[in-house]
């Protein structure tokens, strides 16, 4: 497998730099950076991440997002992305959607989107860091992380090494779930990030006939989870078929979702 993204500055090797600190480039003016971040995968974690980026978007805030899952990127197909990630002198070259968000993944990188990325967890680490530092991000009003799933040493790399300005947590209505988010939680908390809130998505269906709310798991734990750490439920967002249908045909941009707007709200003013 190659990467097709090369710059003068990209590379797997650190040599002698900060193995912790990741600097951007020169160019690179962010103001706020979110960690999109859940305790295991499965519960929507880069649709959130996709809706943030576009909701805010759709407000006139200059958005990035940075893929982070290396070994299960979804972020362009949700956005509806396609194309290769080439480098320069300045650094590497983000895509951007149709409503101007910058994007970079792995996908943007291989000769072969299908194929899987079979490295080890020091080589992932690494290009998340990248991903950071030598991509041309210019002047950012926020730049959204999807993180990989779970609490494994990726996630410890990009709270080490990116100065992430705050953490949304993506949880869904099941019991175990809520427990695996409780781990996510603490480990923001260990690494004194600060936590926006909660997500729960997939909290529930609409019948197409009355519109009445559906809760097709159990009862939810989330809002129970939320005061146990004394942060907020941001939002509880459908599980939508036109939602998942917009998200596989590229179309997510053209969406409007249910509680979306209260959640942007809520980490606008966050």
């Amino acid at each position: 497998m190659s990467v097709n993204c090369s710059s003068k500055q990209a590379s797997c090797s650190s040599g002698k730099k900060d193995l912790l600190s990741a600097e951007p480039l020169k160019t690179t003016k962010i103001k706020k950076i979110i960690a999109v971040l859940s305790g295991k995968g499965g519960v929507g974690k880069s649709m959130v991440t996709a809706l943030l980026a576009t909701g805010f978007a759709k407000k006139g805030y200059r958005v990035g997002v940075m893929d982070g899952d290396i070994t299960g990127p979804s972020i362009p197909k949700i956005l509806g992305m396609e194309g290769e990630c080439y480098g320069s002198e300045e650094g590497i070259l983000p895509l951007e959607s149709k409503l101007g968000i910058k994007a970079v993944s792995i996908n943007f990188m291989l000769d072969d989107p299908g194929q899987p990325v079979l490295w080890k967890g020091p080589i992932i680490g690494s290009m998340v860091k990248q991903f950071y530092s030598d991509v041309v991000w210019n002047e950012l009003d926020y730049l959204f992380i999807d993180m990989p799933p779970g609490t494994g040493d990726v996630a410890l790399t990009v709270f080490q090494s990116i100065p992430v300005d705050g953490v949304v947590v993506v949880t869904s209505p099941q019991d175990l779930v809520s427990m695996i988010v409780s781990k996510a939680l603490n480990m923001a908390k260990t690494m004194n990030k600060p936590i926006i809130g909660l997500v729960e998505n997939m909290s529930y269906v609409k019948c197409p006939c009355c519109n009445e709310k559906i809760h097709i798991f159990n009862e939810s734990k989330t809002l129970q989870t939320a005061q146990e750490f004394n942060i907020p439920l941001l939002a509880s967002l459908p599980l939508d078929p036109k939602l998942a249908q917009a998200a596989d045909a590229g179309k997510l941009e053209e969406m409007q979702v249910e509680g979306l707007e209260k959640l942007i709200y809520e980490v606008e003013h966050y």
